[in-house]
């Protein structure tokens, strides 16, 4: 009897592993905000300085990402300073995984640095300007994302960013 039981009991247990729930994502990408890979800029033109930003991104129909024959965006990246638009970036394609399509994991993207933005005396705004009368500014970027069926993700904010406006 004995026996029986932990044959019954050890069934049990393998059932219930195999019978685990997968995770109960919302159907709109949910991202959080983990970090840049550096905190100072050299500004502009004359320079190639970038930096990575790294966020997690969860989304419960697992539709991110677009074939790399559609060309269009889905991280959508704004500066503080102005609120313009930088120019958006792709997510890879993501294949459907099955009955359940949750997916989550971690995205880094590459941006390049920016101008230096000032305003003079006389109230004129100045950006990427050899002749910038600031050693530095300060910014930091808002980026969100978009699935395939248009569901945008919150918006996050990266830590303040330093410019070196001068060389």
């Amino acid at each position: 009897m004995k026996k029986l039981l932990l044959i019954a009991v050890v069934s049990l247990c393998m059932l219930m592993s195999y019978c685990i729930k997968p995770p109960d994502y919302p159907k709109e990408p949910v991202i959080k905000y983990l970090g840049i890979s550096k905190s100072q800029l050299q500004q502009g033109t004359g320079y190639q300085d970038s930096l990575f930003v790294m966020f997690s991104f969860t989304d419960g129909d697992g539709d991110l990402g677009y074939p790399e024959t559609d060309p269009t965006a889905s991280v959508f990246i704004r500066d503080s300073r102005d609120s313009f638009p930088k120019p958006a970036l792709q997510l890879p394609y993501v294949e459907p995984q099955g009955a359940n399509n949750g997916i989550s994991g971690e995205i880094t993207v590459k941006l390049p640095t920016t101008c230096c933005i000032y305003t003079s005396p006389n109230g004129i705004k100045f950006a990427c300007d050899d002749a910038t009368q600031i050693a530095f500014d300060s910014f930091f970027y808002y980026i969100k994302i978009r699935d395939r069926a248009g569901h945008e993700s919150n918006e996050i904010r990266t830590a303040v960013i330093r410019l070196k406006c001068q060389q």
